[in-house]
């Protein structure tokens, strides 16, 4: 029964993909035959490089952090962004958070003169050619914020793609309408945060069918406060009270209930600054991991009651390797090493840590051995993304880096996956683009040009954002999933797929926010080498139904129901 459902869902995603529909099992049969023999003999090495298709695509953002000179932990926290189909074009578009001024006083512009438009969000609609237009005005995305942090989740099950901006003083809920707009929900929603929000994430923590929303607050931040000494720039994070987090129940009718409290969750104080969920213990249920500034790290787990048991001590995940406080900045869980276990990889102003999921509510900090650690400890490091970036069936990571305190412009760097929870620094060959030195804060990751390789979009404190294209050589194999639940959440948000292809297992979770204030594509990418066809996929989707699919061939992009 799983191998006749596995080819009536291989029709429908072929045709999504924009390629020819196979109309009978037997022409699936002779595609996957064909992809077979076509399978890469070459030799050759790929070679991951990207290059700045940041004009050429028409993207003309510019970050503000509201001062002619950095003078506060808020403007020095920085922005993220995030990608997204807002129009169902089968294109990822591209949405970035700004910042601006909060009171002319105390911070004038250079010619003390307001420009002609304050700085906003973007909206850049992906026309499908490489190059974006800026739909800002039309789709009613230009809130009058402080902006730092975006996500995005299908909240009402419409099959359309809402947002959530968060920032100083203020939360937005915009409900995705369907013809190019969006509208304030906030209100409507019943989601009122005060204070400094910054990462949030959705996850469907009690597996009702409908995505919860948790945000991240970071300090109790006074911007009439200043350092008494003038040598020491500005507070930092622990010259200010640290905030609870917030959790919202989605009550599947287009509104939340705050359950922070009753959750557990309300009992903990810290210093957020990014924040997702995945289900790592791989009991069908999504935990939260909070990655905090100067002050223990969270990991509440799901005891599948509506409660969750802070347990990142126990885990091995709260504290450095040495037990001090990380300046931990954003949170990206992946399975390294094809165990089949989401392992936890942490950006942070010192030491980047990467941390082994040991299958027994724990994790082994790898620290120095992993060949990223030790190289970025150079670095301050914010945002970054885990993927295969030259497809050869390796996880890489990307790692974009700035000065914390200072407008410190710094390269940035991209390590090769070698197995085994191993890395080899490639940054020299990758472009001249990651040479360009910056002063890096929120980066988002997807495949925009959907030719099977993974690009990015980094924020760069007070200057231009740069569009990090992937122009990768000699490269393998690759297959994209956009998940589409039935009885779970529309976005497929927290389904696990393992893939079997070229005799190696892969897993992922479609998760939502992911890295530094960001969210990435949510398709699920593999890379896959040589192997042009996928044996096997398996697919635990978050209704606790599980699907097999068998025979999928490679290179397109496909759109995998819930079977109902």
């Amino acid at each position: 029964m799983a191998g006749i459902w596995g080819v009536g869902l291989l029709l429908i995603a072929t045709a999504a993909a924009g390629q020819t529909p196979v109309g009978q099992a037997a022409a699936a049969g002779k595609a996957v035959e064909a992809a077979k023999t076509s399978a890469s003999s070459a030799t050759k090495q790929s070679v991951i490089r990207f290059e700045d298709a940041t004009d050429a695509a028409g993207i003309d953002f510019v970050h503000s952090f509201g001062s002619r000179k950095l003078g506060s932990l808020l403007e020095g926290t920085g922005a993220g962004c995030l990608w997204f189909d807002y129009n169902n074009d089968g294109l990822p578009d591209l949405y970035v958070v700004n910042g601006r001024p909060l009171d002319d006083s105390m911070h004038p512009y250079p010619l003390k003169e307001k420009p002609a438009e304050m700085p906003h969000n973007h909206l850049y609609r992906n026309d499908g050619n490489g190059k974006f237009t800026d739909v800002t005005w039309q789709a009613g995305l230009a809130p009058d914020m402080y902006g730092v942090a975006v996500t995005a989740a299908d909240y009402d099950n419409d099959g359309l793609e809402d947002l959530l901006v968060t920032g100083y003083g203020k939360v937005i809920l915009y409900r995705n309408l369907g013809n190019g707009k969006f509208e304030d929900v906030t209100a409507k929603a019943g989601i009122k945060v005060d204070g400094w929000s910054i990462s949030s994430t959705w996850l469907d923590y009690d597996r009702d069918g409908c995505v919860d929303l948790f945000i991240g607050r970071y300090v109790k931040f006074d911007p009439k406060y200043r350092a008494f000494y003038a040598a020491d720039n500005y507070p930092g994070p622990l010259d200010y009270e640290g905030d609870t987090s917030r959790l919202y129940h989605n009550n599947c009718d287009g509104t939340f209930t705050d359950v922070t409290d009753k959750s557990g969750i309300g009992a903990y104080i810290g210093r957020a600054m990014g924040v997702t969920a995945a289900d790592f213990d791989g009991d069908g249920w999504p935990d939260i991991y909070v990655a905090n500034d100067r002050t223990e790290n969270f990991l509440f787990h799901n005891k599948h009651d509506g409660t969750f048991e802070e347990i990142a001590n126990d885990a091995g995940v709260a504290y450095g390797q040495n037990g001090e406080n990380t300046g931990a900045m954003g949170p990206v869980f992946a399975d390294f090493e094809g165990r089949g276990l989401l392992d936890l990889f942490v950006t942070d102003s010192h030491y980047n840590r990467l941390l082994l999921n040991d299958g027994k509510l724990g994790f082994d900090d790898l620290g120095a051995r992993n060949g990223v650690s030790q190289a970025n400890a150079q670095y301050v490091s914010w945002g970054s993304g885990v993927y295969d970036f030259d497809n050869d069936g390796q996880l890489d990571i990307l790692v974009f880096h700035g000065g914390l305190i200072q407008m410190i412009p710094q390269e940035h760097t991209v390590f090769r996956g070698l197995g085994n929870g191993q890395f080899q620094d490639v940054s020299e060959q990758a472009g001249k683009v990651l040479n360009v030195r910056t002063v890096a804060r929120g980066a988002c990751f997807a495949d925009y040009e959907n030719n099977g390789k993974v690009s990015a979009f980094v924020v760069n404190l007070g200057a231009r954002g740069t569009l990090v294209r992937n122009v990768s050589t000699d490269t393998g194999h690759w297959l994209e999933l956009r998940l589409k639940g039935t009885k779970s959440n529309r976005d497929g948000i927290g389904a696990r797929v393992t893939i079997f292809a070229g005799g190696k297992q892969q897993m992922q979770e479609r998760v939502a926010s992911s890295g530094y204030l960001s969210q990435n594509d949510g398709r699920l990418h593999f890379g896959l080498g040589a192997a042009a066809v996928v044996d096997k996929m398996e697919i635990r989707w978050p209704s606790g139904r599980e699907q097999t699919l068998e025979a999928v061939p490679a290179d397109r992009v496909m759109t995998v129901e819930e079977p109902k």
